[in-house]
């Protein structure tokens, strides 16, 4: 019985590949997600969190799929009219908590998006959602801040009204009304804008305690005493099984083991019947309500296989996210859930 030659079992193979190949290619070109795909997140910073998670999402997406997919950076009133107009699935959006947060507290533009949009997967945390002081306050713990509200001291906290920024103010204001009643008018916020303007207010001394991030205010919290910009940290927002998945290195000098000094149960924010306030800011893809739901199952069952690959998380991980993929239906429920808890909260202190 005469072997077939190398040559004919090279070619077939390559043949067969090609094949495969050709087949694997077809189905993401048959799939119902074609063409160029605009990714528009709520955030006109090319420099910040949101930009750089949902490159790394949407650069997996777009190898995955074989897909032209770009992440625009448009700023939420633009990304949500983007959005409202585009029903074929051309236009996608990834944002944070803010999208429902921003309706929680009524402001301008933000509309309800459990009724407006259909939700998409989560696909990351931020963990670095902090609050800071001067390194030479007399408040060495949140709680310090807590019991002078309590005891009629006016405590200035600098914030970006509305949101993300605004969520953990509201939480500990709640929390000095559940312990000191009545009190929670001393927790004074100062409204203001970016970064740079908190930073700002606590420099110039027009504010007590900051709301920042472990990436923008890590530095500051090296610097010694004596400097006028000196920070250190006194409240993580995250939950400590977020940290506890971040790299052990942490960021910059602040190693892992230290920022879960600041995070439950090293810090307690109640929020009554034995629960404790944990904020964990979580990106995710919001859709056109009338869009192709073929296209909802697709990104789906791209991003877990994605996610079953590994190398997204090494990816995230290396930027100081905390990987977390949740299909959709699962997200939806679970980000409902989410805005539930801090509707009472936002609700108890008007």
């Amino acid at each position: 019985m005469s072997m077939p030659s190398i040559s004919k079992t090279l070619g077939t193979s390559i043949l067969m590949a090609g094949m495969a190949f050709g087949s694997a290619a077809a189905m993401a070109a048959d799939g119902p997600l074609r063409g160029n795909v605009r990714v528009v997140i709520g955030s006109t910073s090319t420099g910040g969190d949101t930009y750089q998670n949902s490159n790394i999402v949407v650069d997996a997406l777009a190898d995955h799929l074989d897909l032209n997919m770009k992440v625009d950076a448009v700023g939420a009133s633009a990304a949500f009219r983007s959005l409202d107009r585009d029903s074929r699935g051309n236009t996608l959006m990834i944002f944070h908590d803010q999208s429902y947060l921003g309706h929680l507290y009524g402001v301008e533009g933000y509309d309800d998006i459990f009724e407006k949009y259909t939700i998409g997967p989560t696909v990351a945390i931020n963990p670095g959602n902090a609050y800071l002081v001067p390194k030479d306050s007399p408040y060495k713990t949140l709680n310090d801040v807590i019991e002078a509200a309590g005891n009629g001291e006016e405590v200035r906290v600098a914030i970006q009204p509305g949101g993300v920024s605004e969520i953990g103010f509201s939480a500990l204001k709640n929390a000095i009304r559940i312990e000191h009643p009545g009190m929670e008018d001393n927790l004074v916020a100062v409204n203001t804008g970016s970064q740079a303007d908190k930073n700002q207010q606590l420099f110039d001394g027009q504010a007590d305690v900051i709301n920042g991030t472990v990436q923008a205010n890590e530095q500051y919290t090296r610097l010694p005493e004596d400097d006028q910009k000196s920070m250190r940290f006194l409240w993580l927002t995250a939950r400590q099984d977020t940290i506890k998945q971040a790299p052990e290195e942490g960021l910059g000098k602040t190693s892992r083991e230290e920022l879960l000094k600041y995070v439950e149960p090293n810090v307690n924010v109640t929020m009554g019947d034995d629960k404790n306030f944990t904020f964990d800011k979580e990106f995710f893809f919001l859709y056109n309500k009338d869009m192709d739901p073929a296209i909802v199952d697709q990104i789906d069952e791209a991003l877990t296989e994605i996610y079953e690959e590994g190398g997204i998380q090494k990816a995230q991980k290396k930027s100081f996210f905390i990987p977390n993929f949740k299909p959709s239906g699962e997200s939806e429920e679970y980000l409902k859930e989410k805005m539930s808890t801090y509707k009472d909260i936002i609700e108890n202190i008007k």
